[in-house]
């Protein structure tokens, strides 16, 4: 191998934005391949007997699967200039509660934009699929390859909540994040002050892949909230730019004790859209890993990455969404965090988050932890 990075994934992949933008940023030597490419396809794909993105493999041969561990293993190099985690422990809680939130709390509009206004988005989801068919398939096949593709996100889009009788919703609940987000971004450049933490690699997930690129919700971005378009490009590019759009320009990050409203006003809404999901979750997963027995098995179901799924109340109505054990190995990173905590610094925090209305995220838990063992979420004993 040479010295560059391999990054395997898709442009219009959710996931690999986390990662594609993190070795921006940080001006790591990167190649990027479609995962529809041969290497991918006949040598990565079967070590990991998994199809799934982004991966990385390192100059050294190494393989690194998921965004998350992808981006604790080039910070653990030493290859990041600008600080995953802030040092605050306050302002590191609210950027693990944003890991999460970003990544998968934004999934509904995420995939209600991307797949139910095709006069606007098809053809160029066509075209942004190619990532991932292979190579000999033509354009003939690459059209049938879509046709697949699309089909199983489609029925995924069901899965997390996405129907024609929660359109409504999910368009008003967007909206109303857009607005807050767009409030908080007139006094900082990034989530948590001058510089991308965690919590801005989870938002930039779905608002970067699906939500400032497909055309129907780019168009929605760029006309009702630049500022977050303008976030977006900026979490994209490497080069320092000298920028005059804030209203009230500041240096570093916030400190725990002057945390903004506008914050305060996101993890509230937070709170509010993802609280109940999240909690119903944890209940139905307790039930589910109490009839596995002490050992369960890889989270190999036929549901993909899922177990089953939970119903809860969401902006007052009933609906359901599949339960991923993956949610869980993000959320222990704000648990693992909390409890490393001095006394001190947890009443601040669980102050803080008790004010906003996210107690569930630090006190509902799992009685056994996610692990990813071979490339597969697992289970501890």
């Amino acid at each position: 191998m040479g010295q560059d990075f391999i990054l395997y994934g898709m442009q219009a992949s959710l996931y690999t934005g986390k990662a594609r933008a993190y070795m921006r940023r940080n001006r790591i030597p990167v190649t990027e391949r479609g995962a529809g490419h041969p290497e991918y396809m006949t040598r990565i794909f079967p070590h990991m007997d998994r199809f799934i993105m982004p991966v990385i493999e390192t100059p050294e041969g190494d393989i690194i699967q998921d965004g998350t561990d992808i981006l604790d293993y080039l910070e653990g190099k030493g290859l990041g200039h600008e600080p995953l985690y802030p040092e605050d422990p306050i302002v590191k809680a609210i950027s693990f509660l944003f890991e999460l939130f970003g990544n998968e709390g934004l999934l509904r509009p995420a995939m209600h934009y991307r797949w139910n206004f095709d006069e606007e988005n098809l053809d160029f989801l066509k075209v942004s699929f190619r990532d991932v068919m292979p190579l000999e398939m033509g354009v003939k096949g690459n059209d049938i390859g879509f046709e697949n593709a699309s089909g199983r996100m489609r029925k995924a889009a069901m899965a997390f909540g996405v129907f024609d009788t929660t359109y409504d919703l999910i368009e008003k609940s967007y909206a109303e994040f857009l607005k807050l987000y767009s409030a908080h971004l007139k006094g900082s450049f990034f989530l948590l002050g001058d510089r991308p933490t965690i919590g801005d690699y989870g938002l930039f997930n779905p608002l970067y892949a699906h939500l400032s690129r497909d055309p129907k919700p780019a168009f929605l971005m760029k006309t009702t909230a630049p500022l977050i378009w303008n976030w977006v490009e900026r979490m994209n590019r490497p080069e320092v730019t000298e920028e005059h759009t804030l209203d009230n320009p500041q240096a570093g990050l916030y400190g725990g004790d002057d945390i903004p409203e506008t914050l305060k006003a996101l993890m509230t809404y937070v709170g509010e859209e993802y609280s109940a999901e999240y909690s119903s979750h944890v209940d139905y997963t307790e039930q589910w890993l109490a009839k596995q027995g002490k050992n369960p098995e890889k989270v190999k179901a036929p549901l993909g990455r899922g177990i089953g799924f939970a119903e809860f109340k969401w902006r007052g109505e009933f609906i359901s969404s599949v339960v991923m054990p993956y949610r869980f190995y993000l959320a222990q990173r704000l648990w693992d965090h909390f409890d490393s905590c001095s006394d001190k610094h947890k009443k601040a925090i669980s102050t803080l988050f008790t004010e906003t209305g996210l107690t569930a995220f630090l006190d509902k838990r799992l009685s056994r932890r996610v692990l990813r063992q071979d490339y597969h979420e697992v289970w501890s004993d």
